[in-house]
């Protein structure tokens, strides 16, 4: 089965552009530098999952045209990757059932917390329906899907990141422990955060994560949670390896399990 990724967002917490910033980033006219909070969909044959609902959850289904989706993996419970939780509400209707979440427990408690009308004893009409799947770092299937969890750091935060096949997605990290990195060997395709270029307590700077990625040598990689500071994403793509791209949104990947090949938009070809 083919895994199809489309990037749903790529920016930090704020967003790009910056609410009130005059920068050349935030002004750009560049599509490309338009940038949702982070967030991935993952089609893995009839498989359709969401990594994060951010705040702009409900956009982000809109503009991919996503009609089904079958669960929802949190990486951490930051709320630029879980306030869009209740807007699964649609998939209830349409799909007649409760949406699977797969989650920590400490961030189950947190989505308990902030969504607590939608784990209520007695629940109000209309709220999201959803089904609890507490996991650790621990290999599980969804539908005969196996999800492999690398576990990260976001500063003192434990975060999870998840391989699917020659698919990794790791967002909001500035370490990966060797035991950690063993299980990102061999990709075809790594996603790994690069705030800016600046040295910050919680996020890969773009030097860290392309040192990462040399070590660990997937055929491609893909930066994500890009923050305004980094630059404009033309100039920045064109400093990169070969073999490393700025995700933006609305990106799209097919790639053929067991194959080292896939499609992706190509230097140059915007």
């Amino acid at each position: 089965m083919d895994i199809k990724v489309t990037f749903l967002g790529t920016g930090t917490s704020q967003g790009v552009p910056v609410i009130g910033c005059d920068c050349a980033v935030c002004r750009s006219l560049d599509f490309r530098d338009k940038r949702l909070r982070s967030s991935v969909h993952v089609q893995v044959g009839d498989l359709s999952i969401v990594i994060d609902t951010g705040p702009d959850f409900r956009q982000q289904m809109l503009r991919a045209n996503i009609r089904r989706l079958d669960a929802v993996l949190f990486t951490h419970e930051h709320k630029d990757h879980t306030a869009g939780l209740d807007d699964v509400r649609p998939f209830n209707f349409k799909q007649q059932r409760d949406m699977p979440l797969y989650a920590r427990q400490h961030v189950i408690e947190q989505l308990k917390r902030e969504f607590a009308y939608a784990f209520a004893e007695h629940k109000y009409p209309g709220v999201p329906q959803l089904k609890v799947h507490v996991i650790d770092n621990q290999p599980f299937t969804i539908e005969g899907v196996e999800i492999i969890p690398i576990e990260v750091m976001h500063y003192k935060l434990p975060v999870l990141g998840y391989r699917i096949g020659d698919f990794a997605y790791i967002t909001d990290a500035n370490y990966i422990a060797p035991e950690e990195k063993e299980k990102l060997k061999g990709l075809d395709v790594l996603v790994l955060n690069a705030l800016r270029r600046k040295e910050h307590i919680s996020h890969f700077t773009l030097e860290q994560a392309l040192a990462i990625i040399e070590e660990l040598k997937p055929q491609r990689a893909y930066l994500i949670h890009i923050s305004h500071q980094m630059g404009l994403h033309r100039e920045v793509e064109a400093e990169l390896p070969p073999n490393v791209h700025l995700a933006y949104d609305g990106l799209c990947l097919s790639i053929p399990c067991g194959e080292s090949q896939y499609t992706h938009v190509q230097k140059g070809s915007h």
